[in-house]
């Protein structure tokens, strides 16, 4: 595969031109700082990056600092796939990555006192890095831009709190601080589980405001040592994703303080729930007016309707992802409230997307479908994508369900990897929308992964077939 991109979006240095003073600002606020950790966000929705010290910060933000562009070719292992042409054909080049603005904070749960900041990579001063989940969602957004609409988001994001150190690897609700008991049941909503962990939940609340991160309330969820962190809507759809990754990150290091693990894993227990991450969209025009809201009778307004045919039409085609990993398949079960089927319907939570009651102006879409583990750009460049080709298409959906979707519909989205990979290759649409490059690469290294998987063999298998035959 030839590496190259599409040459569009705006120079780096138009940005930090203006924001260089932010690092000198903040490191006179924070005369304490000793390093600042780079951050990239990879394909497989994975945190990666550097750590310089607090000397090199505004060298970054005026010069930018190099990174393997083999960052964005990588297996979930984050082992090189050769076959993207990211790695040793281009001679494991490096590429420039710079500041994004506005994201610069402390790491609370550091023992010393260590910042953070975003970054995205450029090929060079004039061209994004193609293969940055954050250039590809820039990409959708500058046509959300030139018909001046605006994205108003915000993810829902599920997790479980984990027992560290089983010697098998097998995940484990945590015991007990109150009973000394482990959790075998949980009430959905229940109060007396958050109390179970108030102080951590507390300390992850406190964290993501240290960082500016908008996490606004949580729930626990249907399985022991599960629960659910809302982030507020925000009219800035990138600034959104950089809430759900770091939010994650939040999440994973407060635990670690508190001698805890977490997991977005969207399948790490059998016989319980999975974890999901839930999207809420609504689009306002260029005076701020929410064109999904209804203007009489409260109906669903044509516009509402066509962004719906869009995200129904696409689904089985963004599918992979949604659902990026082999595990993710293993979530969709109508016990557990996963869609199995492209289905859409009014304050139905049964359905693949939901339209909430509430207020006409907060009307929205909810995208009930993906896995925790999928990556919040990706995600949200597909969604985004789906509702400008359902608007530019003028696509009309079904008649919104009502009652159980599971038994109005029969299952018709992918069940798994493989066949999802297979749809997102030869859609036209969502190529079109996201890079050919980027879906190519993309499909690489998922292909990859799963040629690794399938070659494994299981207990069991072992089980099953050893002495059977």
């Amino acid at each position: 595969m030839r590496y190259h991109s599409d040459r569009e979006l705006f120079s780096p240095s138009d940005v930090n031109l203006a924001q260089r003073k932010e690092a000198i600002e903040f490191l006179e606020h924070h005369p304490d700082i000793q390093f600042v950790d780079l951050l990239l966000t990879d394909m497989n929705g994975i945190v990666r990056g550097k750590r310089v010290e607090r000397d090199s910060l505004e060298k970054v933000y005026s010069k930018g600092v190099s990174l393997p562009i083999s960052i964005y070719g990588m297996t979930i292992k984050g082992l090189p796939v050769e076959e993207t042409g990211l790695g040793l054909e281009i001679g494991e080049s490096d590429a420039s990555c710079y500041p994004v603005p506005g994201s610069l904070s402390m790491q609370p749960w550091q023992k010393r006192p260590i910042a953070q900041l975003l970054m995205s990579m450029y090929e060079n001063s004039q061209t994004p890095m193609f293969a940055d989940p954050r250039m590809v969602l820039q990409r959708v957004l500058r046509q959300f831009k030139e018909r001046g609409l605006t994205p108003v988001s915000a993810f829902e994001l599920e997790f479980y709190l984990l027992e560290q150190g089983d010697s098998e690897g097998l995940p484990h609700p945590p015991v007990s601080q109150l009973t000394g008991k482990r959790p075998e049941a949980t009430q959905v909503y229940s109060l007396d589980d958050l109390d179970e962990h108030a102080e951590l939940l507390n300390d992850i609340i406190d964290a993501a405001r240290q960082q500016n991160i908008p996490a606004d309330t949580i729930v626990a969820e249907s399985a022991p040592g599960q629960f659910e962190i809302n982030l507020k809507h925000t009219p800035d759809a990138m600034a959104s994703c950089d809430h759900a990754v770091l939010l994650k990150r939040v999440i994973k290091n407060v635990a670690h303080q508190h001698d805890l693990e977490t997991t977005f894993m969207a399948k790490p227990y059998p016989d319980q729930a999975g974890n999901g991450m839930h999207l809420h969209i609504s689009v306002l025009d260029d005076e701020g007016r929410n064109i999904f809201a209804p203007t009489e009778g409260n109906k669903p307004t044509e516009t509402l309707g066509h962004a719906v045919g869009g995200l129904l039409t696409l689904m089985q085609d963004y599918m992979a992802i949604l659902c990026p990993n082999v595990n993710a398949y293993r979530r969709f079960s109508p016990e557990f409230y996963v869609p199995c089927a492209t289905s859409w319907g009014i304050e139905n939570r049964t359905t693949a997307l939901r339209v909430p009651a509430g207020p006409k102006e907060a009307t929205r879409i909810e995208h009930r479908v993906a896995g925790a583990d999928a990556n919040p750009y990706l995600m949200m460049a597909a969604l985004l994508s789906s509702i400008l080709y359902g608007i530019d298409n003028r696509l009309a959906p079904p008649e919104p369900i009502t009652g159980n979707a599971y038994d109005k519909t029969e299952p018709n989205l992918p069940t798994n990897l493989r066949d999802a990979l297979r749809l997102l290759k030869a859609s036209a649409p969502i190529r079109q929308y996201l890079g050919h490059d980027f879906i190519d690469v993309f499909i690489t290294c998922k292909e990859k992964e799963l040629q690794e998987f399938e070659q494994h063999i299981t207990q069991l298998e072992y089980d099953w077939y050893l002495h059977t035959f």
